[in-house]
């Protein structure tokens, strides 16, 4: 499905019914669909809708608008155009990053953010030879296999989902991977999160080689007063698709708090 706003067509799935929703943001990378086995165990408590990001998967493609506070507008454009009145964020890795924008601004129906392998705040401690690397990251088929194998993932995936990731990269835009690498990762709003009032859940995969254990104890739980937080056991960056079954239950538990 699709809605037009800020001058594009962003796309988005839905599941389920009812008076809360979960809303899914995705990784640089990826796409909607890689909360699908996750929404599939939600969708029958909760509304779940799962944003496709400018420049990834069926969304448009600007050469613009590519900062962090650019992707909170959209998704705070199809909150409003879907008329949600209470809803959950769920933010993976560079969505996780968006999701705590969209928090600091204290949008009315907001109960709670779910940041999954999520990026922080801050800027990415990564130098001009990693960047140009990430660039490369998802030239090809090959290459992709291989990101997904040794840096993205730390437990196994299915081939059906190795082979969704793959076409998801190969469909992100050169302004939306430029974006990320040149923009996203280097923007700091560690001063905005302050503002954000409330509840929090960080689930992390304690063997994630892009935001590791450190960067996540060191960079994103001090932001927050007393985040839940959870250290999945030999997971790494691809939680939805490497650990989904834990996801639906924290979940669970978090937006039934959220909600209360």
């Amino acid at each position: 499905m699709k809605v037009a706003l800020n001058g594009i067509n962003l796309n988005y799935n839905e599941a389920g019914e009812g008076d809360h929703a979960l809303v899914f943001l995705h990784f640089w990378g990826g796409s909607s669909l890689e909360w699908t086995e996750v929404i599939q165990g939600l969708s029958s408590e909760y509304r779940c809708i799962a944003l496709d990001a400018r420049g990834s998967g069926a969304s448009d493609a600007p050469s613009f608008g590519y900062r962090i506070s650019d992707l909170a507008d959209d998704v705070q454009g199809v909150i409003a155009a879907l008329d949600l009145k209470s809803y959950v964020v769920v933010g993976h890795s560079m969505g996780g990053k968006t999701a705590q924008v969209l928090a600091a601004r204290r949008p009315e129906g907001l109960k709670g953010i779910a940041l999954v392998a999520s990026s922080p705040a801050s800027p990415m401690q990564i130098d001009d030879t990693q960047r140009e690397q990430m660039k490369g990251a998802y030239s090809n088929a090959d290459s992709v296999n291989w990101v997904l194998s040794n840096v993205l993932t730390s437990s196994p995936i299915s081939e059906a989902s190795r082979k969704q990731l793959i076409d998801d990269a190969l469909r992100v835009s050169a302004s939306a991977r430029d974006g990320w690498v040149d923009i996203g990762t280097r923007e700091d709003y560690s001063k905005e999160i302050g503002n954000v009032n409330v509840p929090v859940v960080v689930i992390a995969g304690d063997d994630d080689h892009v935001d590791p254990p450190e960067v996540v104890r060191g960079h994103i739980l001090p932001a927050f007063t007393a985040p839940e937080t959870h250290f999945l056991a030999k997971k790494g960056h691809l939680l939805p698709l490497e650990a989904p079954q834990e996801l639906v239950q924290i979940l669970k538990t978090f937006a039934k708090r959220a909600f209360a």
